[in-house]
């Protein structure tokens, strides 16, 4: 759903690329039926495409607000991505002054890496890309200015948009002219994705971290306790108590790391001067508290179920 269209050559680097992006949710029957249709340029305009959608069940949310490209250390960088169930599958051009490198990726492991010194590299869908490049024969010329050629493919973009919902009509056009020979734009590249390619992967292994934590977060808020006996008090020592906690229940601290197991004392803290060894201590409506007469008990670790 993108189509980026980039010239690398002597003057530099120019891209241009749409920012449109599509989310689907439905059937992967009906959503291969939406595809086909699409992709065959049966459908030419967004309200065509919602209605498509509708008609199938197909849930769609379109979007115009995608980065694309953008400028890495000299180089500009252009990513299309397909997200699939288990990875997302990214496909990148990084052009500089008289080089290029494309780029597949599948998660953050590098599948292929090729190298060109000068051309005009277009991604996109192969609908989009086709028109793309017949638009291009009519109006290329290759003694125009990098800036030129950023217009021209501004305008094949948006013409390419007006025919088919998988382009979108807000465009980006980005340009870099450093001074490299053939063999210094290589190991420029080289340098420059290798490091890109290292930020993907911290990116990505933070972001793995974080969901593991999100998950545990949710499994272990499932387990805090809100009702019923949590154990009994074993030991009064003035206002602080040390309760032994019963056979279903542990205690953790604010990271979820366990401070208490079923069978061990936590201390807790009463302001009541009737404690007595034995006495229950249970949740009620969410309070800590004595079973016996409801008074109230603090303590600074959270109780959970196992």
């Amino acid at each position: 759903m993108s189509l980026i269209i980039a010239y690398v050559g002597k003057k530099g680097c120019v891209m241009a690329s749409d920012k449109r992006k599509i989310g689907y949710f439905g059937d992967k029957e009906k959503l291969a039926e939406l595809e086909k249709d699409l992709y065959n340029g049966k459908i030419d305009n967004d309200e065509d495409f919602l209605s498509k959608a509708n008609e199938l069940g197909i849930s769609i949310k379109i979007t115009d607000d995608a980065n694309k490209i953008k400028v890495i250390a000299n180089t500009i960088r252009g990513e299309v991505s397909t997200k699939g169930t288990f990875e997302t599958r990214r496909r990148r051009i990084y052009g500089t002054t008289n080089g290029y490198q494309i780029v597949e990726l599948l998660g953050s492991e590098t599948e292929s890496r090729k190298a060109g010194k000068s051309g005009v590299i277009i991604f996109g869908n192969e609908y989009a890309k086709r028109m793309a490049e017949t638009l291009i024969q009519r109006k290329w010329k290759a003694s125009q200015s990098l800036r030129y050629m950023g217009d021209i493919f501004e305008s094949i973009i948006l013409e390419v948009a007006s025919k088919t919902p998988t382009v979108g009509n807000k465009v980006d056009v980005l340009m870099q002219q450093p001074k490299f020979s053939e063999s210094d734009a290589q190991k420029h590249l080289n340098m420059t994705i290798d490091h890109d390619i290292k930020v993907l992967i911290k990116f990505r292994q933070d972001l793995t971290e974080k969901l593991v934590q999100q998950n545990l977060d949710i499994e272990m808020a499932n387990k805090i306790i809100d009702k019923g006996e949590v154990g009994k008090v074993v030991n009064v020592d003035g206002n602080m108590l040390y309760v032994q906690l019963n056979d279903k229940t542990q205690a953790v601290d604010g990271n979820w790391k366990q401070l208490a197991a079923p069978g061990q004392n936590v201390l807790m803290f009463t302001e009541s001067d009737n404690v007595k060894i034995g006495d229950k201590v249970i949740i009620e409506n969410e309070d800590l508290c004595l079973k016996k007469d409801k008074s109230s008990l603090k303590c600074d670790i959270i109780l959970c179920s196992l």
